[in-house]
């Protein structure tokens, strides 16, 4: 037994949950957020920030770079100097106002679907057009398409490319290798890349990412790193992320786009909930990747067992499900529906993640063991039926 309990059951519902916004004896295995509560020290100093009672506009402190110093230091072995921190309210925010910044109207940003689905929206409502490089699919196993990949670089129209790393929604850690093989290309044909690390800590024990800044001096000089608290301890409604840059030159646009847009001052709980994180969470992320790549085995497993019809995709990161539907010749948004209308169980469309995606589903088993069953029981029902 560990010393948290992730098999405790907490209501989420009227709590104006995004997640649990769902109709009664709907079961929501969606959006990436955890059931679970975060871990008592932030919630302890969440409790203790709310006693002071004044909530007025705030100064980053030098804890707040510490923590994101220390915990890239001795978790992932690489060392990010102080002045190449920026605060961002969010992952999201800060890749918006990139693309505006970094692009002209009407030119290409890369991305390697299936991707995550707001990759698009920052892109499409900026004025600029997503250029889709699908990842390879082979064997259950997705790879970077790299003679693709160079194709879509060397576009005079591609300035901009948004890697996933991990990547959400197929689990992938990508290797060394891939990464300085992206750094080369888009020095190469002079792309900036903005690496989405949101997913970072979130893989299977024993199994550590590596950060693309970190791969060569052409990775950390090339590109914008986005990093954030908040997916892996369950506090994305606390708005607050980082952006790394070390090149000065792109780091002084950066800092200009996330203040001009004004997502760059933290409020008055943003750097408590990230240094309690960071500085005396470790033990709660480490039990809790645990428990979730126990639900991820678990869900392999039974799909296997129960369900032939369909394939759960290996991945080393993230507690999100990719599962392969191809079998049942009938698009990811049609089966969605289906089985949500079928069995009240809510999982997403592999199509929100591009075309690449249409033959997939997207399933969150960040959630106790009792609920994970329910929802591989009603995915079972609902494919059964189709």
């Amino acid at each position: 037994m560990g010393k948290y309990d992730f098999d405790k059951e907490i209501n989420r519902r009227d709590t104006d949950s995004m997640k649990w916004d769902v109709k009664p004896g709907e079961l929501p295995m969606w959006v990436a957020d955890m059931d679970f509560q975060t871990a008592p020290q932030i919630r302890e100093a969440i409790a203790k920030r709310l006693e002071h009672g004044v909530f007025g506009y705030s100064d980053l402190t030098d804890d707040w770079y510490m923590s994101y110093q220390n915990w890239w230091s001795q978790r992932h072995d690489f060392r990010i100097e102080k002045d190449w921190l920026i605060f961002s309210t969010g992952v999201i925010p800060s890749l918006s106002s990139i693309v505006r910044k970094l692009t002209t109207p009407n030119e290409k940003v890369i991305i390697q679907t299936p991707v995550y689905n707001i990759f698009f929206n920052s892109i499409v409502n900026n004025g600029c057009r997503p250029l889709e490089s699908p990842l390879r699919y082979e064997n259950g196993e997705y790879s970077m398409d790299f003679e693709d990949l160079e194709e879509k670089m060397a576009d005079p129209q591609a300035s901009l490319m948004i890697l996933c790393n991990p990547h959400n929604p197929v689990g992938r850690i990508w290797s060394r290798e891939d990464l300085a093989k992206v750094g080369e290309l888009a020095k190469k044909y002079g792309v900036t890349v903005v690496s989405d690390e949101i997913h970072c800590d979130i893989t299977a024990p024993g199994t550590a990412y590596v950060p693309f800044a970190s791969v060569s001096d052409t990775c950390k000089n090339i590109s914008i790193t986005c990093i954030a608290p908040t997916k892996a301890f369950n506090i994305a409604g606390m708005q607050t992320s980082a952006v790394v840059v070390a090149n000065p030159f792109l780091r002084h646009k950066v800092w200009r786009a996330l203040n001009t847009d004004e997502v760059a001052e933290p409020n008055s709980f943003a750097q408590v909930v990230t240094a309690a994180a960071f500085n005396e969470s470790c033990d709660w992320l480490d039990e809790m990747r645990a428990y979730v790549f126990e639900n991820r085995k678990i869900a392999e497993d039974f799909i296997e067992k129960e369900i032939p019809e369909i394939k759960a995709v290996k991945g080393q990161a993230t507690y999100l499900m990719w599962l392969d539907i191809s079998s049942l010749n009938k698009s990811s948004d049609e089966v969605a529906a289906f089985i949500r209308k079928e069995t009240g169980l809510y999982i997403t469309e592999g199509l929100e993640y591009g075309e690449a995606g249409r033959y997939f589903l997207r399933m969150n088993v960040a959630c106790t063991r009792s609920t994970l069953m329910d929802g591989l029981n009603r995915l079972k029902e609902g494919v059964l039926k189709i």
